[in-house]
């Protein structure tokens, strides 16, 4: 019995090592995942990363805020000219974010405007951009 007892206390310190490794490769797909639905999918880098003279991002600023690229296609649309700055998403809680993601609506209880499209994410989509969001200076 006492070996049982040497070789299960031996293999714990191990077993709560693989476990803490698994959690944080977890973490890391999720900010993976998060970076490929904002830059491939949901093209939030888009409208949220200022451009250069030509036209093309700046790498070095991505998502912090940039005037809307596009047009209103009618004068009278109400129509964001400015895409704030989502880098870190320090000015929207996990929750006002999953919000936002899942259901169009900005942390001030309105509809999101024009162009940004009222998404309507996966809770899992929506909190691995909100985890990729949050890992940017």
């Amino acid at each position: 019995m006492k070996s049982w007892v040497i070789i299960v206390v031996f293999l714990i310190p191990f077993v709560i090592l693989d476990l803490a490794a698994q959690g944080r490769q977890a973490v890391r797909n999720d900010i993976e995942r998060g970076r490929y639905l904002a830059n491939d999918v949901a093209m939030c880098v888009q409208c949220h990363s200022p451009r250069d003279g030509n036209g093309d991002l700046i790498r070095s600023q991505l998502f912090s805020g940039a005037a809307v690229p596009v047009s209103a296609p009618w004068l009278s649309q109400p129509w964001a000219e400015f895409a704030p700055r989502i880098a870190s998403l320090a000015q929207y809680s996990d929750e006002q974010a999953l919000v936002l993601l899942t259901e169009g609506i900005s942390r001030t209880g309105r509809p999101l405007r024009a162009p940004m499209p009222p998404f309507r994410m996966s809770p899992q989509d929506a909190r691995d951009i909100i985890s990729y969001l949050r890992s940017l200076e």
